[in-house]
């Protein structure tokens, strides 16, 4: 089912779009600076993952961080790769490099979230 594109979700998507980095709902929230609400872009958020359109990370703090798909056919994940979050600026980022994970026979992998925590190359 197609969904709407609204104004919350244009702008939404804008953020992300013009991000290099992965944004937490929080960042989103005050870079919209009470333009919407945080139900809509939690709503918003949501849908995009459903979409394929962005991808969840769970940090290793516990916090949801929201990355575009750039590589993605829009439900499914071509790619595995780590996430970085600088203990420093905070800063959440996507590596290029794909990662390759095996598991034992017998075993199905759908979903890999790596995640990696240091200083990153500004903070170093």
């Amino acid at each position: 089912m197609k969904r709407r594109n609204t104004p919350a979700k244009q702008a939404i998507f804008s953020l992300l779009e013009e991000s290099k980095t992965a944004l937490s709902q929080d960042a989103i929230e005050q870079k919209l600076a009470g333009q919407m609400d945080r139900v809509t872009i939690y709503r918003v958020l949501h849908s995009f993952c459903e979409d394929g359109l962005t991808h969840r990370i769970t940090s290793d703090d516990g916090k949801y961080y929201f990355a575009l798909c750039r590589k993605c056919n829009g439900k499914h994940h071509l790619h595995n790769h780590f996430h970085f979050r600088c203990l420093q600026c905070g800063k959440v980022e996507c590596l290029k490099e794909e990662v390759e994970v095996t598991v034992p026979n017998g075993y199905t992998l759908e979903n890999a979230n790596c995640w990696l925590s240091g200083y990153c190359k500004d903070c170093s």
